[in-house]
């Protein structure tokens, strides 16, 4: 355990489609221990959540019988307890009310954070599970107003106003860029793995620049090569740029946007961090670990601990 004289308080768990992230929090937020496996909700056999659960948070339940608050794609309707979304505007506060509760065989009660859904310009729903509880985390730590980004196979650009979250908007970026690398021509032509900066900043400004003629330029990763204006281990780079500046162009289009706030401290979110450099915004990093500090949050206006 850490040092620092903090006392267990709660168990969190951040259970997502391809990871489990199992969390002894103290009551400073110190993370005292951590589970981190490559085991999420569709990687448990047979669909036994409970087994699993009891498997790897058995032992501290054991030596420390704690609240226990869960959130996740484990609450979808592939997960073990599918919940209905919160709808926006909500924070901390309406998370914690709409807060389920499930009793184990052996009495033991656990509670699941919902998602959040939105409505876009066109009446068509969005949706979010688990970054809900990261975005609380980010609120917790001051960050009340603004334009944040979570970078990830599915993007997710949030917007905050008095401590809430007040609407969204999903991106399939990531899994645009895989589609296109392995299932079309333009995969043929990505050859090599070396990072090629120039080439992804000319894609980024490309994108960003005219965010509604992706389709076009898309074909400009195949012509860009053929005329040797481009080298073909270049063109990987040159379309992720593109992508992420489009979609940078799109998430901001008619806001007068100086920084944007990124929750993520992966290789995909440093270089959103570049991109938004390239086309001229501010970045603001965010803490680590900000689904444990999401967890305490709403823990705390639930009622469920103390401190």
């Amino acid at each position: 355990m850490n040092s620092d004289g903090s006392e267990p308080r709660l168990i969190g768990v951040d259970w997502g489609t391809t990871s489990f992230r199992a969390y002894l929090l103290g009551t400073g937020g110190a993370i005292l221990r951590r589970i981190e496996l490559r085991r999420g909700i569709l990687h448990v056999e047979e669909g036994d959540f409970e087994g699993f659960f009891r498997t790897h948070v058995g032992p501290w339940l054991t030596e420390y019988p704690l609240p226990v608050i869960v959130s996740g794609m484990i609450t979808s309707r592939n997960g073990w307890i599918e919940t209905p979304y919160v709808e926006l505007p909500a924070g901390p506060e309406e998370l914690a009310e709409k807060l389920t509760a499930h009793r184990l065989a052996d009495g033991l009660e656990i509670y699941f954070i919902t998602g959040a859904t939105a409505l876009d310009a066109t009446g068509a729903p969005d949706v979010m599970r688990g970054e809900e509880t990261e975005i609380a985390g980010a609120l917790d730590t001051g960050l009340t107003d603004g334009l944040l980004v979570m970078p990830g196979t599915h993007s997710k650009w949030v917007k905050l106003s008095t401590g809430r979250i007040a609407a969204f908007e999903t991106f399939m970026t990531g899994e645009v860029f895989a589609a296109l690398r392995d299932a079309t021509i333009l995969g043929k032509l990505m050859a090599g793995t070396e990072p090629a900066p120039e080439a992804f900043a000319r894609g980024v400004r490309a994108g960003f620049a005219s965010p509604g003629a992706l389709l076009h330029r898309l074909f400009h990763a195949r012509t860009l090569p053929l005329m040797g204006l481009l080298e073909e281990w270049e063109t990987a780079d040159f379309l992720s740029g593109l992508l992420i500046g489009t979609e940078i162009g799109a998430a901001i289009a008619g806001r007068d946007i100086d920084c944007v706030s990124i929750i993520g401290r992966s290789d995909l979110a440093r270089r959103y961090g570049e991109a938004l450099g390239i086309a001229g915004i501010g970045v603001v990093e965010t803490p680590p670990d900000l689904a444990t500090r999401g967890h305490l949050a709403i823990a705390r206006m639930a009622g469920l601990m103390e401190g």
